[in-house]
């Protein structure tokens, strides 16, 4: 199954409720459906707001396939490449501080990383390629 979106956050939004849907007919249990949402909201958030120009936002192509026990999605955009080629690392920023220096964002990779159990990015031309793979309670 395949979704397009402008890259907006409104888009982005109705995207990911009609994915939901999608999984819920094909009986993914609610924790799993969660477990995805939340992921990819994450990825595409961050696709909204640092790979396209505020002034000139792209597309956004989400491709779904669904295992009996793995959940696998592709993102496609023509935005700017993640830095380095690779998604940042898993660690989240410092919350040990107190409670007016604790950071508002920079959580997002983290959440990602933990949340999949398998991430890939490849850079494929001018189009960045985020893979990200679930595994799901086999129905």
């Amino acid at each position: 199954m395949t979704f397009t979106c402008d890259a907006t956050a409104l888009d982005v939004r109705r995207m990911l409720a009609e994915l939901q849907e999608c999984l819920a007919v094909e009986t993914i249990a609610d924790d799993d459906r969660g477990t995805v949402d939340i992921a990819l909201a994450e990825a595409l958030n961050n696709i909204v707001e640092h790979a396209y120009h505020p002034d000139t936002p792209g597309t956004i192509t989400l491709t779904l396939w669904i295992g009996p026990t793995r959940v696998s999605c592709e993102l496609r955009d023509k935005g700017v490449a993640l830095p380095g080629l690779e998604p940042p690392h898993a660690a989240a920023p410092d919350v040990t501080g107190p409670r007016e220096t604790l950071p508002e964002g920079g959580f997002g990779w983290s959440i990602i990383h933990a949340l999949t159990a398998r991430l890939c990015y490849l850079r494929d031309g001018a189009e960045n390629r985020l893979i990200l793979d679930f595994d799901i309670a086999s129905s």
